[in-house]
């Protein structure tokens, strides 16, 4: 699924007016769906919000029956103030906020480690003891190798860093489209 950059900028700018709704009286729109008709699918979303590059606040759905629309609306939401990893976000530090959206494909089981291909795939743990997620770019963006990325899931799940190597574990990876205000010049 490809999204039009037309698509992409009523996403990135749905995730901003759904933040700002919180301070202060802003418009929340509906989107288009006619000439948008790829914000009507039921897609998983992440939002991450950056300040200088720094991680703010990352939420996002891997399965919904949201619209995309609606799951990117409501993720924004739950980053910018739900996130535990942060405080609130604050009227001052939206206006510093730099926006990234990535929109998720459909998650598929893989059988073996080496089918991770480190970059492209984002990856979720799941099993009795714990759940875990991270996005494609948390990989690239930490030159991570493929025993690295596994590592760094497992901590994020609560497991000692080298569980994956002494257990079998069940994922599902997936791919992303991903794009952000920063690079769009907004």
């Amino acid at each position: 699924m490809e999204l039009t950059e037309r698509e992409k900028k009523v996403l990135l700018s749905a995730a901003r007016q759904s933040i700002k709704f919180f301070f202060e009286e802003a418009e929340l729109f509906s989107p288009d769906y006619d000439n948008n008709p790829n914000l009507k699918l039921p897609l998983g979303a992440f939002v991450t919000l950056k300040i200088e590059n720094k991680l703010r606040g990352c939420i996002g759905y891997i399965i919904t029956q949201m619209t995309l629309f609606e799951t990117v609306c409501e993720a924004a939401k739950q980053a910018a103030f739900r996130d535990p990893r942060f405080f609130p976000l604050t009227p001052e530090e939206l206006e510093q906020v730099d926006i990234e959206i990535s929109v998720l494909s459909e998650p598929q089981k893989i059988n073996e480690y080496d089918e991770i291909i480190v970059g492209k795939h984002g990856l979720i743990l799941q099993n009795v003891i714990t759940h875990a997620v991270l996005l494609p770019q948390v990989a690239e963006a930490n030159n991570f190798t493929r025993e690295q990325f596994l590592s760094a899931l497992c901590e994020k799940g609560g497991l000692p860093p080298n569980y994956w190597q002494d257990h079998k574990l069940y994922l599902k990876v997936f791919t992303a489209t991903i794009f952000s205000e920063q690079e769009k010049g907004e």
